[in-house]
């Protein structure tokens, strides 16, 4: 898995320590990509750190792990592409849920770019994503700015939860992996709930308009030296 500094902060739940928190937001990361040859490769590497996390969090994505395994490249690479760039509420980009291809995305967009470079580093265009995309904002959460990350993700948490329920409709390989993000986090509140099922019902906006599409990925030249994460046995748990 990859590897690199990122800054402490302080602790945001009371449930989890913070080397499981990080350790999660890796694998989760990861594990959300689109299924290339590159990544595919450290499937081994997130299965050893799974095997240490809680039960909650870790035997979902050894099952999602499992399945994948018994599947050929390509036929994963087909279930993705259908998963998550065919169907729109099953979008990995979190501001899509609640701003649509409308022009108020550009502005929600905005907001994680600054974090982005508040945090110390830069978007570039070596990546085909935006910067919403979901694993994008956990490897910045786990390696660099925990905190802003946090935010970000309990910001926009109703479209993750309609990410959710897509997935569970589909019954999608992928929603164990979903399931052990939303463990490290907390549970919606009520209006949290009534957004949620509004969007449920009507789905993201559907205005098309010319918003800043150009991808951005953050750019490894300005991260710290890599840090290794270091685990203990998978008896003992994360160290």
């Amino acid at each position: 898995m990859r590897t690199m500094r990122w800054a402490r902060h302080r602790r945001r739940t009371a449930e989890l320590p913070e080397d499981v928190l990080t350790a999660t937001w890796q694998a989760v990361s990861v594990l959300l990509e689109y299924p290339d040859a590159q990544s595919v490769q450290r499937f081994p590497a997130v299965r050893s750190v799974a095997q240490q996390l809680p039960p909650q969090i870790g035997q979902g994505l050894l099952r999602f792990l499992d399945d994948a395994q018994g599947l050929a490249l390509p036929d994963l690479q087909c279930d993705y592409v259908d998963t998550f760039d065919v169907t729109r509420k099953c979008s990995l980009h979190l501001t899509y849920f609640t701003t649509g291809d409308t022009r108020r995305r550009g502005v929600a967009l905005v907001e994680f770019k600054q974090a982005y470079r508040h945090a110390g580093v830069e978007l570039t265009e070596e990546s085909s994503e935006l910067p919403d995309f979901l694993p994008v904002l956990l490897e910045f959460g786990a390696f660099t700015d925990r905190e802003s990350a946090w935010k970000l993700l309990n910001a926009h948490r109703v479209g993750l939860e309609l990410l959710h329920a897509a997935l569970a409709k589909r019954e999608s390989r992928w929603l164990p992996v979903v399931d052990a993000l939303r463990a490290t986090l907390p549970s919606l509140g009520d209006d949290d709930e009534a957004a949620l099922r509004q969007l449920i019902a009507s789905g993201p906006p559907s205005e098309e308009v010319g918003i800043d599409t150009s991808p951005y990925s953050v750019d490894p030249r300005l991260n710290p030296q890599p840090v290794p994460i270091q685990f203990g046995p998978p008896s003992t748990g994360v160290s």
